[in-house]
């Protein structure tokens, strides 16, 4: 009888727990001025780095024209008839005389469709493994993971119920729920789940090639009242199931106000939810805006996300080699670099049919872990300092972060001197400078009116960058 009693008591204190947390939460309305006033959840701003994972059809051809980064585009046209990104290879299929094309043609035959992928992809997807992912991804040392749900081609991958006005479910959505077991697995090891939709294009609601950035691209955008209705259904479905920490909405999104029906639900079924700006309204409600394959020249205070492939492209893309791969080392400079401008950065992984990480890439994100094991202290948390960087004499170039009030110092290459002077810092009497490495090093060092001098050891590994922490600095 004590027993139940205690049981009961036990209930009855979390519930009541419960209820009064629910009483404190805030509810929003579907209007902007309701929206507006949400300020962006801090743990967005705190991670730093995160994993796109672009998954789906195209990952069966998994081909493309490895021709470049759209941050380098001179002609558009060129662009997209040689288009780099695998994930555009139903559009790149409609170009006439485009390699993808003529490839398509010698591999499969002309006759076969885009959406008959979807046999290959459930056959090899059966032995696929969402906790590998997850183990995978956390060993990165990324915080969060946005995955595609339903890419420019329109399939979903999982089993939307929302009726398609022209195809069968079987031809445009996945019978599994890759999204939810995703989520679970991530979920379990405390990172923050994203889904990717894309709101601004959808191939199966049109059938004219986007052949140039102008006026293609805009003119390819469906805004039927059909599409808009889908669309929407699909977002409240995604928010429903799956409750998301990021809705990452591509290219554009039809014109309405149901939109905001989406964020009001979304915010209320996950208060630390944050959304990203691509979707070309409501310019006061986006929490982070997302250039892609490039990297602010400044820090700014809105929070923004580089989002960029290791590679050229977003889908894993077989032609790509070594060559049109990021480095490791030219990896982790690039997470470096933006974290010192207030930025987060989405690095892309393109799994194969089968689900499987290719070894060009799986080296990479092994390499960022590691480093990120020893090096994380001056990432996770941090903001920029007065300025985010410096180039010594001989042209070493420093990144700069701070964290209450230590200073994290990264070497992006190894300095030709035994010495590293970095101006406009006042350290305080119980100044320290430490150097993070598989044994951390405290170094000595001297300080003259604004500047310290701080020498480096002989045993320095400067395979990556390496980071040097300075405690109590006064600025």
């Amino acid at each position: 009888m004590k027993h139940k009693k205690a049981l009961l008591f036990l209930f009855l204190l979390l519930a009541t727990n419960l209820l009064a947390q629910n009483s404190k939460r805030t509810l929003y309305k579907a209007t902007e001025a309701s929206l507006s006033k949400r300020p962006t959840p801090t743990w967005y701003g705190n991670a730093k780095l995160g994993i796109f994972i672009h998954w789906g059809l195209y990952s069966v051809p998994a081909w493309a024209t490895p021709y470049g980064t759209p941050d380098t585009v001179t002609n558009w046209k060129a662009f997209y008839t040689n288009n780099p990104y695998a994930e555009w290879y139903l559009n790149s299929l409609r170009i006439v005389g485009s390699p993808a094309k003529t490839y398509h043609a010698k591999k499969y035959s002309a006759g076969f469709g885009y959406y008959n992928f979807k046999d290959t992809l459930q056959q090899k997807t059966k032995n696929w493994n969402a906790d590998k992912w997850a183990t995978i991804i956390e060993a990165t040392g990324a915080k969060y993971v946005v995955v595609t749900s339903k890419h420019h081609d329109g399939y979903t991958m999982y089993p939307s119920k929302v009726k398609h006005p022209f195809l069968p479910a079987s031809q445009i959505n996945s019978p599994h729920d890759f999204i939810g077991k995703i989520a679970k697995a991530v979920r379990a090891k405390k990172i923050k789940m994203g889904v990717y939709y894309s709101g601004g294009l959808d191939w199966s609601f049109t059938t004219k090639p986007i052949t140039n950035l102008w006026p293609d691209l805009f003119e390819a955008m469906p805004s039927s009242e059909a599409y808009t209705e889908y669309a929407d259904a699909q977002f409240h479905e995604i928010v429903g199931r799956y409750k998301p920490d990021i809705l990452w909405n591509d290219v554009n999104y039809p014109k309405g106000e149901k939109l905001l029906e989406v964020f009001a639900r979304l915010y209320n079924a996950n208060p630390n939810a944050v959304i990203n700006d691509r979707w070309n309204q409501y310019s006061t409600l986006y929490n982070f805006t997302t250039p892609e394959y490039m990297v602010l020249d400044s820090s700014v205070l809105k929070k923004w996300e580089t989002c960029r492939g290791i590679g050229f492209s977003f889908g894993y893309n077989r032609a790509e080699t070594d060559k049109q791969l990021l480095s490791s080392k030219a990896l982790i400079n690039l997470l470096v670099d933006i974290v010192s401008k207030n930025g987060n950065l989405l690095l892309n992984v393109g799994p194969d049919a089968a689900g499987n990480i290719p070894d060009n890439q799986l080296s990479r994100l092994r390499d960022l872990g590691n480093w990120m094991k020893i090096n994380s202290d001056g990432i996770y948390g941090t903001h920029p300092w007065k300025k985010t960087s410096a180039v010594l004499p001989d042209g070493t170039a420093l990144r700069f972060t701070k964290k209450q009030n230590n200073l994290y110092v990264f070497l992006l290459q190894q300095p030709s001197t035994g010495t590293v002077v970095i101006n406009d810092c006042d350290v305080a009497s119980n100044t320290t400078v430490t150097l993070f490495g598989k044994r951390n090093q405290p170094l000595q060092f001297s300080k003259r009116n604004g500047y310290i001098t701080i020498n480096l050891p002989a045993n320095v590994d400067y395979t990556f960058a390496s980071m040097l922490k300075l405690t109590h600095i006064k600025q």
